[in-house]
C-alpha cells in the first residue's frame, strides 16, 4: 500500500511523495529525487543533513525521537524546534498517512 506525505519545500512549493511502510522518510524523498534531504551519512542518525519540520502526523503514528536523535538535532544548520526531526529515524508506516512535513531552508 503506499502512503502519501506532503513536503513542503522553503519556497513554499509543496510536493507528495509516495512511501512504502518500512522505508524511512530519507529514503523515500531521496528515491522520488526531493532536493534538500542530504542524508550525508547514508542515513545512520550521524550528520544532521535530513533535518525536517513534522508539521502534522496523525495522532500517535511517530515514534518519539531516540537520544541519539536528539543529541544530533543539536547540531542542525537550520533552527532546531519542537517539531524538529531527522527524516533518517522517521520509519514510513500506514498510519502516516497524510503526514505533513516542511524542509528546513538550509542543511549546511
Amino acid at each position: 500500500m503506499s502512503i502519501t506525505i506532503f513536503v513542503t519545500q522553503p519556497n513554499g512549493a509543496e510536493e507528495e511523495l509516495s512511501a512504502e511502510e518500512g522505508q524511512t522518510l530519507l529514503e523515500c524523498a531521496q528515491a522520488a529525487g526531493l532536493d534538500g534531504f542530504v542524508g550525508e551519512c547514508g542515513g545512520n542518525c550521524a550528520c544532521g543533513t535530513c533535518h525536517c519540520y513534522v508539521e502534522q502526523a496523525p495522532q500517535g503514528s511517530l515514534l518519539e525521537a531516540s537520544n541519539e536523535e536528539l543529541q544530533m538535532l543539536d547540531f542542525v544548520a537550520a533552527p532546531r524546534e519542537d517539531n524538529s526531526r531527522l527524516a533518517c529515524q522517521i520509519r514510513i508506516t500506514e498510519e502516516m498517512q497524510g503526514m505533513r512535513i516542511t524542509m528546513p531552508d538550509r542543511q549546511f
